[in-house]
């Protein structure tokens, strides 16, 4: 085994035994300063409020009993302040989450929103390949990194995210399509062509299958 190797499975196991410490301090402070009775009323109100529409209710009712230490409290509040539109709120809170619980996908998954609706395009890029440095084999994160790549008119970059997700989702509707169109994009007519014609498989009078397979017959 090489060092690299070495010092990466070392770093696993210190974020590990941070992850669990952090469980059983929570666990024994009952999540803060608040009684654990209080923050499982206070999110149920949470869950009725923002049922009926009233989301800065929702959060009024968390933010009574809110702990920073708190993963839970910081990722339902991330969600909340996104949804009302608070979008600085919503990635402080997913960030304070992704803090407490670093190997966090969900987390990461959340802050995504708020970041897309602010369109900080450099932040969501860092953050999907983060997404991909703890689950490499995410669909959905592959899927939407690649498109950030094809509308950038980077057919290679695209290739490379969407054929992992056309790998292990062969008849997936939205990423055999675009992965066609990206080879379409990259000369690969042939490869383009097979992609075009799964798609009609799955949707079967799919208009921009139909205009792909047009133009390589124009071709």
């Amino acid at each position: 085994m090489d060092i690299l190797k070495t010092k990466r499975i070392l770093a696993l196991i210190i974020i590990a035994i941070i992850f669990v410490s952090q469980i059983n301090a929570q666990t024994l402070s009952g999540q803060g300063n608040a009684p654990n009775d209080d923050i499982r009323s206070a999110f149920k109100e949470s869950y009725r409020l923002e049922s009926k529409g009233k989301v800065q209710s929702a959060i009024d009712v968390l933010r009574k009993v809110y702990s920073k230490s708190s993963y839970e409290l910081n990722l339902r509040l991330g969600y909340l302040s996104n949804l009302k539109g608070l979008y600085s709120d919503a990635i402080y809170f997913y960030n304070t989450a992704i803090g407490i619980m670093p190997l966090s996908v969900e987390a990461r998954l959340g802050l995504a929103n708020p970041v897309i609706a602010i369109e900080d395009w450099t932040t969501l890029e860092n953050t999907y390949n983060d997404i991909l440095k703890i689950d490499p084999n995410n669909s959905q994160v592959n899927y939407k990194l690649g498109m950030m790549f094809y509308y950038r008119a980077d057919y290679n970059g695209a290739a490379k995210y969407i054929e992992k997700t056309v790998n292990m989702y062969p008849f997936d509707y939205y990423s055999v399509l675009m992965l066609g169109w990206t080879y379409y994009n990259l000369g690969k007519t042939r490869e383009a062509e097979v992609l075009f014609n799964k798609v009609l498989l799955i949707a079967p009078d799919d208009a921009s299958a139909l205009e792909g397979l047009g133009l390589i017959n124009k071709k």
